[in-house]
C-alpha cells in the first residue's frame, strides 16, 4: 500500500508579525514519480486553493522535476527549491523552465557565499535562523526558530520575517482575563443557558465594539449567508442559540491585544475549521459545532496570556470539549491531535494520526486547504 500525499501548513509572519503568507509542505515518501504525484494532488486541490495570500509551495526537500510541470500553478503559489539541489543540472534546468513558465519561485536553504545561479530570480529566501545570511540577494524569511525572542534576533539580524509556529512558545500566562474577555464569557454562558434575548442584548449592548464584531463575523463570507444579518435579535431568529454560540466564541478567541494576536487568531480558526471538515462523518451533525470551538480554544490561554484552565473555568462548557482542552482525552481529542499534527513538519506523526482516524488523505488535504481560507474569509488574519 502506498503512503499518502499529506499537506502541512505554517504562516509566514513579517516584521510586524502581520501574516503576509502560508507555507505548505506537501510531503510523501520519496520515489522517483513523487513530483508527478504531488502535480496531480495539488491540481485535484485547486477549487480549495486559499487565495488571500501568497503560498509557499515545499515538496518536503524532494528536488523538483519535470513531474511537476503537470501542475496548473495558481498565480499566488510560489515553489520553494532545494539549495541543496542546485548543483544538479536537471534541478538548474527544471528553475529555468519554471521561470520561461511565469512560475515564482523561493530558495530553501539560503547561506552566506552560496553559489546561485545567475538567471534565477529568487525574490524569497528561506534560511535557517542561525545561518550567516550576509549578503543576501533577496528577502530573508527566518525558519527553524524556537520562540519569540529569537524572532526579534532575527529581525535585528535582516531578516524580513519568519515561518512557523514560535510565537506559540515562551508565552508567560497570567492568572486572570481581563474585562473584555470576562465579558464576552459571560455572554457566552448566557447563550448557552437559552437566556431571553433581551437580556443577552442588553449585555451586548454594554460594550459596542463587542457587537459590531459579531454581526461582522456573521455577515462574513465564511458563514454563507443569503441575508444580511441587521441585530442581535434578527441573528437568533435567523441562526438560534447553538450558532450563535459558535460566533460568540469566535468573538473570544478574536479578543486578544498582543502583537502576534492576529496570527494566533488564524491558527485558532483554521484549526477549529478543520475539526470540524475532518469529523463530520464520524459525529451527530449537531455536535460539529462543539468541534469547531474545541479546536478555536485550542489556543485560547495564549490567546488570552492565562492558564488553559483559567480560561474554561467560568465558561461551562460541554466535557466533550474540556476533556479534549484540558486532558487530551475524550472523542474529540484524536481531531484536535490531527489538527496539530498538520501545522508541523512531521510527516510520520501526521499520517499515524490520520490512520487512527481512518481518515484518507484527500480529504485531510482539503479540509486543511479549506480551513486556511474560511479563517482568511473572517479576515482575522
Amino acid at each position: 500500500m502506498s503512503q499518502p500525499i499529506l499537506i502541512s501548513r505554517e504562516p509566514v509572519l513579517n516584521r510586524s508579525r502581520a501574516i503576509t503568507a502560508t507555507r505548505l509542505a506537501i510531503r510523501a515518501p520519496a520515489g522517483p514519480a513523487a513530483c508527478a504525484q504531488f502535480a496531480a494532488e495539488l491540481n485535484r486541490l485547486a477549487e480549495a486553493w486559499p487565495q488571500a495570500r501568497t503560498v509557499f509551495v515545499g515538496l518536503g526537500g524532494v528536488a523538483p522535476d519535470k513531474g511537476l510541470l503537470d501542475w496548473q500553478v495558481p498565480q499566488n503559489a510560489m515553489i520553494e527549491i532545494p539549495a541543496a539541489a542546485l548543483n544538479n543540472p536537471a534541478t538548474l534546468e527544471m528553475v529555468q523552465q519554471l521561470q520561461a513558465a511565469g512560475v515564482s519561485m523561493c530558495l530553501d536553504g539560503y547561506s552566506a557565499g552560496m553559489a546561485l545561479p545567475a538567471d534565477a530570480d529568487f525574490r524569497f529566501l528561506l534560511a535557517n535562523a542561525t545561518a550567516n545570511t550576509a549578503g543576501a540577494p533577496g528577502l530573508l524569511i527566518a525558519k527553524g526558530l524556537v520562540d519569540n525572542a529569537q524572532f526579534d534576533a532575527c529581525i535585528q539580524k535582516g531578516f524580513g520575517g519568519a515561518a512557523g509556529w514560535y510565537f506559540l512558545k515562551g508565552v508567560t500566562p497570567a492568572k486572570k482575563l481581563n474585562p473584555g474577555q470576562a465579558q464576552t464569557i459571560r455572554l457566552l454562558n448566557l447563550v448557552r443557558a437559552n437566556a431571553d434575548v433581551k437580556e443577552i442584548e442588553a449585555a451586548l449592548k454594554q460594550d459596542v465594539a463587542l457587537s459590531v464584531k459579531l454581526l461582522r463575523y456573521i455577515n462574513s463570507a465564511g458563514f454563507g449567508l443569503a441575508v444580511e444579518i441587521q441585530s442581535f435579535r434578527h441573528a437568533v431568529t435567523m441562526l438560534g442559540y447553538e450558532k450563535l454560540n459558535k460566533w460568540l466564541s469566535l468573538l473570544l478567541v478574536t479578543s486578544s491585544k498582543d502583537a502576534a494576536a492576529p496570527a494566533l487568531m488564524q491558527a485558532a480558526i483554521a484549526r477549529g475549521r478543520f475539526m470540524e471538515l475532518t469529523a463530520k462523518d464520524y459525529v451527530d451533525k449537531n455536535e460539529l459545532d462543539n468541534l469547531f470551538i474545541t479546536g478555536a480554544f485550542s489556543l485560547l490561554d495564549i490567546l488570552l496570556g492565562v492558564l488553559m484552565e483559567t480560561a474554561l473555568a467560568d465558561m461551562h462548557l460541554p466535557d466533550t470539549i474540556n476533556d479534549a482542552l484540558v486532558s487530551g482525552s475524550g472523542p474529540y481529542a484524536p481531531f484536535l491531535a490531527l489538527a496539530r499534527a498538520g501545522e508541523q513538519n512531521d510527516y510520520d506523526r501526521f499520517s499515524a494520526q490520520a490512520a487512527e482516524l481512518q481518515l484518507d488523505a484527500a480529504t485531510i488535504n482539503h479540509a486543511q486547504l479549506e480551513a486556511l481560507s474560511f479563517a482568511d474569509s473572517l479576515q482575522a488574519g
